[in-house]
């Protein structure tokens, strides 16, 4: 009795760390699909990872083993008091040397695109071919019109007073009024889902998360990047957007900006979608998965042209 006593306490002495780590959060929640060459896929933001990922997963697991993110805070996964934009930065680095990742595949959407050039860009090294869909290494520069992060910051200040200062009823109906989101996808379906996953978001960590992104300009650091890098854009929704405003930018203006904010990014080849919006996955999955099929294949030949049409 006294062995099979000493027995189950040494079981609970190591499963009970275990248990606990798995419960605490963290800077992001991952889920585990598919087999081969590892493929760590990052939503944008409050978006749900398996949500936004779910035809990627489902094209890719039986060749590449499919670690799909969602960031805490975000989309009904538990938040975290420390930034979770550094915090995610730092862990998801960890993650790849804790899991014996060799090289992975990193996917980003949007705020998910920037951490995975922030992530190449600390650790060139660790990380494999990268596919950023429609996110920038300087969004505020878009956002804001700014060529310095000093010009872009009563801007985003005002940004974050504004999203924090309302009630939880006063953000909810905002998100439900789609002035942010309605034009990022085309179909209803796709639309209400977006919703919901903001719904389901932690507000101050959403106000947080879009202030730290506004605050990284990673344009120099991405002249680090040795990985060749495969930059899906969009300009559709946003042109449409833009109009609304009295503002009627061509589709040339829109692909100036990613030439211009990547020119320090040698190994990478960008491509436009014509009638995607800013989920591209949902809009155009033929375009989508012709582009990353392509890419993935022979990573360094698709590189070898820029696609800026020069």
């Amino acid at each position: 009795m006294r062995l099979i006593r000493s027995f189950v306490l040494a079981t609970l002495a190591l499963v009970l760390p275990v248990v606990l780590s798995a419960d605490a959060p963290h800077a992001f929640r991952v889920e585990v699909t598919g087999s081969g060459r590892p493929m760590i896929l990052i939503p944008g933001l409050a978006s749900s990872g398996p949500g936004t990922w779910a035809t990627t997963v489902a094209r890719y697991q039986s060749r590449y083993r499919c670690h799909v993110l969602t960031l805490a805070g975000f989309a009904g996964v538990t938040p975290i008091t420390e930034p979770m934009l550094a915090g995610a930065r730092t862990e998801i680095a960890s993650y790849i040397r804790d899991q014996h990742l060799d090289h992975p595949v990193i996917v980003g959407h949007s705020l998910g695109g920037t951490l995975a050039l922030a992530i190449a860009a600390d650790h060139p090294d660790l990380v494999g071919p990268i596919v950023v869909v429609d996110s920038l290494p300087f969004l505020a520069g878009a956002q804001f019109q700014a060529k310095t992060l000093e010009d872009a910051r009563p801007g985003i200040a005002a940004m974050r007073t504004y999203m924090t200062s309302q009630s939880r009823d006063q953000f909810n109906a905002y998100v439900k009024s789609g002035a942010s989101t309605k034009f990022m996808a085309t179909s209803q379906t796709d639309l209400d889902r977006i919703t919901q996953w903001s719904l389901d978001t932690d507000q101050l960590t959403m106000a947080d998360a879009m202030a730290d992104l506004m605050s990284l300009d990673l344009r120099e650091d991405v002249a680090r990047i040795t990985s060749p890098t495969l930059v899906l854009g969009t300009w559709a929704g946003l042109h449409e957007q833009l109009k609304g405003y009295g503002m009627d930018l061509p589709r040339e203006a829109f692909a100036q900006t990613f030439e211009q904010q990547f020119a320090k990014l040698s190994r990478l080849h960008f491509a436009m979608a014509e009638r995607a919006r800013h989920f591209i996955m949902f809009d155009d999955p033929e375009w989508f998965f012709a582009q990353v099929d392509a890419f993935l294949a022979k990573p360094d030949d698709v590189v070898r042209a820029r696609g800026f049409g020069r």
